[in-house]
């Protein structure tokens, strides 16, 4: 007979009602945890600046199993309707809403925090999640500037592991759910160096659209934590620095592989290390071409963590390392398209080794392709941010041309996309665009 007594879930230490804008919610502990929480009277765990004076929510020990709530990345600002005008007026001052701060206990600068990713799973009140193209002048994207972006989405339902889309006809596939963002928080030296070499950026490219770097911006900074003094919370707004951009802790660096059962590897930058989440996808391609090129999605990611004392030494840790989920989707046919340094879509101009160029060119051939098939450039677009698409450095030996490549799945096709004596059939794909503007 099941036992009741010793059957004891795991805490969820930040809920969030993902309807709900991000600065409007309420968020609730767990009365249940056996973790410290922070401040019994604090109805807030958000925050979209990363800064060492954010208070930790909560504390939990090494070895705690727990879970963490998210808003989708905008914080509640896309809907699921056949519009894109949401997409086209995003407020990019408020976006990446992170779950967090939570501390650990024993962890210390120098420290290696160990977080296992055990799970990421949308909300059940939510199955539903949206891949958008940006404006040009808001937010852009890979190809911002060769197809001057004009606002664009899909929306994507989700059944169990699969996504389908009313949006893009034909195309279904298994998810590799994956946290966008995830991170430490910096200690201040760190903030103050990130600061200071991306605003070196920025007065280099002073009228640059879309924008090279953010810098800090108090407009729309948000710490929801009641009783924060509010000379930190105005110096946190003042300095935080933007969650746009991965950086050394990790941040947001959109990498489909940091799946369910990744086992990663932070530096600790201040005690207790602060682990912030967020910017949950459902499934994304390498690259994340579109700027919001993931499947976006409000969820619950279950972690555990420990500490290797000592391991930003040990491992000469940089920058984040990570071990890759056991159970990703296996998709074991593709069309892979090659792309070299060489702006053949555009001007034609020949680059020295540059993987970004080769990159672009690999995805404008894949594009190009998929229109042979039947789709619009813009459903292409989105289809290469949203699938599991994989991309590859060939190489970087044959000057002058980086070779890269991406590769497709056929088997996300409900219809045969492989090349042809007779060439493609194309297919009837366009339904799923109405209302969806260009």
């Amino acid at each position: 007979m099941a036992t009741q007594a010793n059957s004891v879930p795991h805490p969820t230490l930040i809920q969030v009602d993902p309807f709900v804008p991000a600065d409007q919610q309420k968020v609730r502990f767990s009365t249940t945890a056996v973790v410290t929480v922070a401040d019994k009277n604090s109805t807030q765990g958000l925050h979209n600046r990363w800064h060492p004076d954010i208070p930790a929510f909560a504390t939990v020990k090494p070895g705690e199993v727990f879970k963490i709530e998210c808003v989708d990345w905008t914080g509640a600002q896309i809907g699921n309707n056949d519009t894109s005008d949401d997409v086209k007026n995003v407020d990019l001052s408020k976006v990446h809403n992170l779950s967090g701060p939570i501390a650990v206990e024993g962890a210390e600068p120098g420290d290696c925090l160990v977080v296992d990713i055990l799970d990421v799973t949308p909300f059940e009140k939510m199955p539903w999640g949206y891949t958008g193209i940006f404006e040009l002048t808001n937010g852009g994207g890979l190809f911002a500037q060769e197809f001057n972006s004009k606002a664009c989405k899909a929306i994507w339902d989700f059944h169990g592991i699969y996504a389908s889309s009313r949006h893009i006809p034909g195309v279904r596939f298994a998810g590799v759910s994956h946290p966008g963002l995830i991170g430490t928080a910096p200690s201040a030296e760190l903030l103050a160096k990130w600061n200071e070499r991306e605003g070196a950026l920025i007065a280099e490219h002073p009228n640059a659209v879309p924008a090279v770097a953010f810098a800090p911006n108090p407009v729309g900074a948000y710490v929801g934590q009641d009783g924060l003094d509010e000379g930190i919370r105005q110096k946190i707004a003042e300095e935080g620095a933007r969650t746009i951009p991965g950086r050394e802790h990790g941040g947001n660096c959109d990498i489909k592989n940091l799946s369910r059962g990744s086992r990663c590897y932070f530096p600790v930058f201040i005690p207790g290390a602060n682990l912030s989440v967020g910017d949950l996808h459902f499934s994304q391609g390498d690259g994340e071409l579109s700027f919001c090129g993931a499947i976006e999605m409000a969820g619950i990611i279950t972690f555990k963590c420990g500490i290797i004392k000592g391991g930003v030494e040990k491992f000469a840790l940089k920058q984040p390392i990570f071990l890759p989920s056991p159970i990703d989707p296996l998709y074991s046919q593709k069309v892979i398209f090659e792309g070299i340094s060489v702006d053949y879509h555009g001007d034609g101009k020949q680059y020295n080794m540059d993987a970004t160029v080769a990159y672009k060119q690999a995805a404008l051939n894949a594009i190009a392709y998929l229109m042979k098939v039947g789709y619009t450039r813009e459903q292409a677009y989105l289809l290469l941010s949203a699938a599991p698409v994989e991309s590859h450095v060939g190489a970087l030996v044959d000057s002058p041309n980086a070779c890269v490549t991406l590769a497709i799945p056929t088997g996300i096709f409900e219809h045969d996309i492989l090349p042809k004596p007779e060439g493609l059939t194309k297919q009837r794909c366009t339904s799923g665009l109405r209302a969806m503007r260009y």
